[in-house]
């Protein structure tokens, strides 16, 4: 392998390495005993957060903050997604059920 060839493949490795460091994650937050699971959830901008419903009624995730998630009513065993994009902590509820409680932090 040549000079050129080895510093290409360098080259490629290290973008490919920094496109994957760059790749939004996908988070999992579970409904379920009135609860939300993990209760507190730090991801960044970009990432996607997925609401799962596993109690038999529906709740929905509504927060206080302009930029923060709000869904509509998430039925039993269905889920909503929401993209964070902006930075900043975003405390919120289930309307439905106010003791029911979380946060969305985005770092």
């Amino acid at each position: 392998m040549t000079f050129r060839m080895k510093a290409a493949v360098a080259a490629a490795a290290t973008l490919l390495a920094g496109a994957a460091l760059a790749a939004p994650a996908v988070h999992i937050v579970l409904i379920d005993g009135m609860q939300f699971i993990p209760q507190t959830l730090e991801v960044k901008p970009g990432d996607t957060v997925i609401w799962r419903n596993k109690d038999p009624f529906p709740h929905n995730v509504t927060a206080d903050a302009k930029g923060g998630p709000a869904s509509p009513a998430i039925a039993a065993e269905a889920s909503w997604k929401f993209t964070a994009e902006k930075r900043g902590s975003y405390p919120y509820v289930c309307t439905l059920h106010r003791m029911m409680k979380g946060t969305l932090v985005v770092k």
